[in-house]
């Protein structure tokens, strides 16, 4: 008897419920970059140069928040010309660089989006990044924060900053929408 092609697939990611229906709403994720999409580190060239190391489990899971129809967003206080290039290439469209005064940022991205907090994810790792989580319906922070961004944060990842702790925030924010599980089957057939 011939097997068929199609295997019946379940999705391993468990999800506590009550971060479920806090993220179920969720049409922003605002992000750090260092501590956050970063691993926090700073690395100088000889020029002086910032160099900028990125994870790739991030990026693709800032890709699949914009398929879920999630406007990934970025706030940071530094600006750096690898940054910009990085998020030109996951077609992060919204970011404010160099403040270190992350709210009225938000607030501003909120009103071109037309959205308000109830609808805000923040993601961050230090004191700055605390008034956006405090805001937003849904706080994250990465493992490695800061204690006090920690104990503000409705979910703490697993991972670090840097090591896939933004693809964390970016899973289950796909499985609130109830879109994580056909994503995941258009790269398991």
């Amino acid at each position: 008897m011939a097997q068929s092609s199609q295997t019946s697939f379940s999705p391993a990611l468990q999800i506590d419920p009550e971060l479920l229906l806090r993220a179920q709403g969720v049409r922003v994720a605002f992000f750090d970059v260092d501590g956050v999409l970063t691993d926090g580190g700073l690395y100088f060239t000889e020029a002086g140069e910032t160099i900028k190391r990125f994870n790739t489990l991030d990026g693709h899971g800032l890709k699949l928040l914009q398929k879920a129809g999630i406007t990934p967003a970025v706030i940071t206080g530094r600006d750096s010309a690898p940054l910009r290039v990085r998020l030109k290439a996951l077609g992060v469209e919204h970011a404010v660089f160099g403040t270190e005064d992350k709210r009225p940022a938000a607030e501003q991205v909120l009103a071109s989006l037309g959205l308000d907090w109830s609808q805000a994810a923040a993601m961050g790792d230090d004191w700055p990044d605390l008034p956006v989580m405090r805001r937003s319906a849904l706080a994250c922070a990465p493992a490695n924060a800061q204690i006090e961004v920690r104990h503000a944060a409705h979910y703490v990842t697993q991972a670090r900053g840097g090591e896939g702790a933004a693809r964390e925030l970016c899973d289950l924010l796909l499985v609130a929408t109830g879109r994580y599980a056909a994503l995941l089957a258009d790269y398991t057939a």
